[in-house]
């Protein structure tokens, strides 16, 4: 189990800039990498063999590589530990939780990060236009806004296959769940309207 942790640990930390190593190291210690018994959607209690699915979201972000983890499966940090980061270390946790497999857990860790502007928080919050849940969606409505639309411009530009697969993952959810009968034109979809929103602004770079 301790190699297992140590390996967690690695894959978590190149999911962020080296800039953030110190802090980030502080948010994964708290983090329950020791518990294999957890909560999943269907509310009941599981043994998980892995907790960090094996696939990921290879970025850049200023040129350099992030590996981001797709999904994620452990259950989130004491309350009172949690309590005790900076606010920095706070928004390295709220992006970590926005791998996660529960959509609710998702939901309201994007809420958190709504005011942020950093631009290492995009490659997650970006991730998440190319969503199924209509809720997380319109959480991020907020966040792609005037005050950081240039962060979501920078990212498509360094990241324009990435941009691509998103917008094409967003296209294929609203024609499997949303296309009949709440939106049958696309460009009155939300994923698409957000889509749109960062593709028709000009960078000012």
């Amino acid at each position: 189990m301790a190699d297992k942790k140590k390996d967690y640990k690695e894959r978590l930390l190149n999911a962020f800039p080296e800039s953030l190593k110190q802090d980030a190291i502080v948010v994964i210690d708290i983090l329950p990498l020791d518990n294999c018994m957890v909560k999943l959607c269907d509310g009941e209690t599981h043994k998980v063999d892995n907790l960090i699915h094996s696939s990921t979201i290879t970025v850049q972000l200023n040129g350099k590589l992030l590996i981001i983890p797709y999904r994620l499966y452990f259950n989130e940090p004491d309350k009172e530990k949690e309590d005790k980061l900076t606010e920095k270390q706070k928004t390295i946790l709220n992006c970590i939780y926005l791998r996660h497999h529960n959509g609710f857990l998702r939901q309201e860790r994007l809420e958190r990060l709504a005011d942020s502007k950093e631009y290492w928080v995009i490659p997650f919050t970006f991730q998440l236009l190319g969503e199924y849940v209509f809720e997380i969606l319109e959480v991020l409505e907020k966040h792609v806004n005037e005050k950081n639309i240039e962060n979501y411009i920078r990212y498509k530009l360094e990241n324009p296959r990435c941009f691509q697969q998103t917008e094409s993952r967003m296209i294929s959810y609203w024609n499997e769940y949303y296309r009949r009968p709440l939106f049958p034109k696309l460009k009155d979809y939300i994923g698409k309207k957000l889509i749109d929103r960062i593709k028709q602004q000009k960078t000012t770079a």
